[in-house]
């Protein structure tokens, strides 16, 4: 069954509109949503009742703020769904407490070098998944071992346990732009691992397109707040 994973942004506990990338001009969900009246991550949790949730703590990605900030709300939400929560990891040390509050922590090439990647997966077989995380059609990495072709990172990512691997391709997200078939049709045809689509998304269509070509799963946002895709299609 294609997975529709419920994406929450969480910056200062509050849960922010995501779109395009640029972190800092996010603002709180209530104010673009058609389909909740609150910005508290528990509240809409409870409207929507997802099946999967995706969570990106974005204090720990720009490191702002005390590391356990969103902590208590992430460990709430984990209570009701599955979680995958990308905390901004940039050692296997960062994993130990995340572990403790959700089912499934990602890495992402953005903070975690491949050597990271490697320990983490080690120590937590099947409970890491790693984001191959693109902005301005490069991946965003600051480790020299990583390299600049997805397809790649995709055939070096194959020797490791993990859940799931993320194309994330931040210049899409929240943009409802559609997604690049051709692209993914590769890195599925590459990829040992199930492959999930963060970005672009739009309705019901590009989700049938994905499904068509072997993604397993796409992260949701901004197409069930605006109704394009229904609520039904995330409860499943």
């Amino acid at each position: 069954m294609f997975r529709i994973i419920f994406v929450l942004d969480i910056f200062n506990r509050t849960i922010v509109h995501a779109q395009g990338g640029t972190r800092s001009e996010y603002k709180p969900i209530h104010f673009s949503s058609h389909i909740c009246n609150t910005s508290d991550a528990k509240q809409i949790e409870d409207t929507v009742k997802p099946a999967e949730v995706y969570i990106a703590d974005l204090n720990l990605l720009e490191k702002i703020g005390k590391r356990e900030k969103n902590f208590d709300i992430i460990q709430a939400v984990s209570e009701s769904a599955k979680v995958m929560l990308d905390p901004g990891v940039t050692s296997v040390s960062e994993t130990e407490d995340v572990m403790e509050i959700v089912q499934t922590v990602i890495l992402g090439t953005e903070t975690a070098s491949l050597e990271t990647i490697k320990e983490a997966s080690s120590l937590y077989p099947g409970r890491i998944s790693v984001s191959i995380d693109k902005k301005h059609g490069k991946i965003l990495t600051n480790d020299p071992e990583l390299p600049e072709d997805p397809f790649k990172i995709v055939e070096l990512l194959n020797d490791y346990d993990l859940a799931d691997i993320i194309i994330l391709d931040l210049d899409r997200v929240g943009t409802s732009s559609g997604v690049d078939s051709q692209f993914l049709s590769k890195i599925v045809s590459i990829s040992r691992h199930n492959v999930l689509l963060g970005g672009g998304v739009s309705n019901v269509e590009d989700i049938k397109i994905l499904e068509d070509i072997g993604i397993k799963g796409a992260l949701v946002a901004t197409a069930l707040h605006n109704g394009s895709i229904p609520l039904e299609m995330v409860r499943q």
